[in-house]
């Protein structure tokens, strides 16, 4: 059960899991004064049978791949001097878009890819272009991509993610793993996400992504799992601790546009971390329910995990964003001083 000193916060957690909102969360916290509370509520999985949420199950962590993985590897070779943010994607890509040497795609830059402001498409259904993680990297490779307003992209992380395998000489699930996460963990001790359409089955320890799936179970956009100890551990590590090298973390922090950093968002009117959040605060969700953010200022860093996709993703998604925010707030409000 939550900590009865905060009983505001407490209330709310419980509150979400009764009304239905998700069937299932875990909630943490971490002081820069060495405060630390973790809660685990409701059910891991609804159906096909109840399975009681424990604090060593893994959420399938979606877009928090791209803050919690891919965005520091990409930091971590900039601050060793094997790239620099503002160079273009093909000059580690140098096969990207080949057959036309004048194809915007090719002068996107690796910042523009961080801040999403690169023009490149929200999402494109790639598990549907055929079979084998290979070709589907050779496809993404060659597509001619088309440009519009900068929106939020996976397509901007699918392409830092080949650029971080390329120049690591690394799987990114060796990276993932060595981070302390999992990918493709299976059922036992993970929680369910969608009964999906396309694969005929409820998803439970394998990516929810479907780009990701194809991919071979993780791309730069998605493919985490991670416990709520795990989460934590990480943010706190790469905002206050030694995950970074020191160049790479005040990079990570800095504002980059109105609504975010490199890779991160900022606090901005209407964000996911509620109002009450210092200016400096860092955040980012992820599609299947999962949430991590950090207040450098304060010293505060706290995730909320959630299966609000489980057993299906049509559900009303402004009232998940709204229990995000009055969660932030109700953190700041016990805990900042």
């Amino acid at each position: 059960m939550p900590d009865p000193r905060f009983p505001p916060l407490a209330a709310a957690l419980e509150e979400a899991i009764e009304s239905g909102l998700c069937p299932g969360l875990a909630f943490g916290l971490r002081t820069r004064d060495g405060v630390r509370f973790e809660t685990s509520l409701g059910l891991a999985q609804r159906v096909p049978e109840p399975e009681a949420l424990t604090p060593d199950h893994r959420f399938d962590l979606a877009s928090l791949t791209k803050v919690l993985l891919t965005t520091p590897a990409i930091l971590a070779l900039a601050a060793a001097g094997r790239l620099d943010l503002d160079d273009l994607l093909s000059t580690h890509l140098p096969d990207l878009h080949q057959y036309d040497p004048s194809h915007r795609v090719r002068s996107v830059t690796l910042r523009q890819c961080l801040t999403h402001t690169s023009g490149l498409p929200a999402v494109e259904p790639i598990y549907t272009w055929g079979e084998g993680a290979e070709r589907l990297t050779a496809l993404i490779l060659q597509k001619d991509w088309a440009f519009g307003e900068n929106v939020y992209s996976d397509i901007n992380f699918i392409l830092l993610g080949i650029i971080v395998t390329r120049l690591t000489g690394q799987s990114l699930t060796t990276l993932a793993e060595a981070a302390g996460f999992a990918v493709s963990p299976g059922p036992a001790l993970t929680v369910a996400t969608e009964a999906c359409q396309w694969r005929g089955r409820m998803i439970k320890g394998e990516v929810h992504d479907e780009n990701a799936f194809a991919l071979g179970g993780i791309a730069g956009h998605a493919g985490l799992f991670g416990t709520l100890a795990t989460v934590l551990g990480r943010a706190e590590a790469l905002a206050f601790g030694a995950a970074l090298p020191n160049a790479a973390r005040i990079a990570m922090l800095e504002k980059q546009t109105d609504t975010r950093a490199l890779g991160w968002q900022v606090r901005h009117p209407n964000w996911s971390g509620g109002g009450l959040c210092s200016a400096k605060t860092i955040g980012h969700t992820g599609f299947t329910g999962t949430g991590v953010w950090i207040d450098p200022e304060r010293g505060i860093t706290w995730a909320l995990l959630a299966n609000r996709v489980h057993p299906t993703r049509h559900t009303e998604v402004r009232k998940f964003h709204q229990f995000r925010q009055r969660i932030g707030n109700l953190v700041q409000a016990v805990f900042a001083e």
